[in-house]
């Protein structure tokens, strides 16, 4: 019996199409993580990233910087996140930084989407603070997209990149900026403030501090709650391969480089001595870890994942 059924089992298999592999779907999951904070609820956001070109960029050899990234798996144009972040405080939505909207290209200006896929709308956020006016931090902030939100920022740097001829030397990057804050100036809700060492309150557990360098106001964020803290770093750093081991390295984008070095050095030895997160702009999503010093450099140990925040 099976010599009789075998030629027609062999043919009917024959005759059947073979099958075509399944598409490659690219893309990523929604671009979001989040961490409890003592009673805050802390939101990472992605925006995307953005590929750079750090070996002409960071003020070292290119030699040093490429050998950097090599013992990291990486290469150049580095593809580097740009990271937001949601602190929910139970009373108050503060929104650090927003991302790039449509200043930076396709791969990047997702914030909005991210924030919403979270669970959140963009009317919940109470304070947009900024962390220097640089297109890739505040792109995104709409006095429309964001109806209820104050838009708060250093003076020095609002005074920097405001001024007439800044905007004039800036081109158009300089006037959407411009025109974005002059939408939240328009209807009252644009609140500059003057930096202090001992903190600016902008809501009850989150202060800001400067760490001026980067760009003339470069602030620093921090949230605190139930003795857990951590720090928004903004543009302290780009390029974690490198910065982390050598924190002396600066890079083009900083307005004054003998000033952004030491307020890096001090950030990274005050983060490995007392052991709190801190959350970086363009370190991979979603750019939040703790550090741990070694020899001259440091070590970067990002957050644990965990389905339970």
């Amino acid at each position: 019996m099976l010599k009789r059924l075998l030629p027609a089992v062999l043919a009917t298999a024959l005759a059947i199409p073979a099958l075509a592999a399944g598409p490659q779907l690219k893309g990523q999951a929604p671009g979001w993580y989040r961490v409890q904070l003592g009673d805050f609820e802390i939101t990472a956001l992605s925006d995307g990233t953005i590929d750079l070109p750090v070996d002409k960029l960071l003020q070292q050899p290119p030699a040093n910087t490429l050998r950097a990234l090599q013992h990291a798996y990486l290469g150049v144009p580095l593809e580097t996140s740009v990271n937001a972040y949601l602190v929910n405080t139970g009373a108050k939505v503060v929104l650090v930084d927003t991302g790039t909207a449509g200043l930076f290209g396709p791969t990047a200006g997702r914030v909005l989407a991210n924030l919403q896929a979270a669970g959140y709308k963009p009317e919940q956020v109470d304070e947009i603070v900024i962390t220097h006016m640089h297109g890739d931090h505040i792109g995104g902030a709409s006095s429309t997209v964001f109806p209820n939100a104050t838009l708060r920022i250093d003076k020095r740097d609002s005074d920097f990149w405001l001024a007439p001829e800044q905007v004039a030397k800036g081109g158009d990057g300089a006037k959407a900026v411009a025109a974005l804050v002059k939408g939240f100036a328009d209807t009252g809700r644009f609140k500059p403030f003057d930096g202090s060492k001992d903190g600016v309150e902008i809501v009850p557990g989150v202060k800001a501090f400067p760490a001026y360098g980067h760009t003339p106001g470069h602030t620093n964020y921090v949230a605190e709650s139930k003795g857990q803290k951590m720090m928004f770093w903004g543009d302290l750093m780009h390029v974690a391969a490198v910065q982390f081991p050598d924190p002396t390295v600066t890079v083009q984008f900083d307005s004054d480089p003998k000033t952004a070095r030491p307020a890096r050095e001090a950030a990274y030895a005050a983060a490995a001595k007392d052991g709190y997160y801190v959350a970086v702009t363009h370190v991979s999503f979603p750019g939040i870890g703790r550090l741990r010093a070694d020899g001259k450099g440091y070590d970067w140990f990002p957050v644990n994942y965990s389905t339970n925040r």
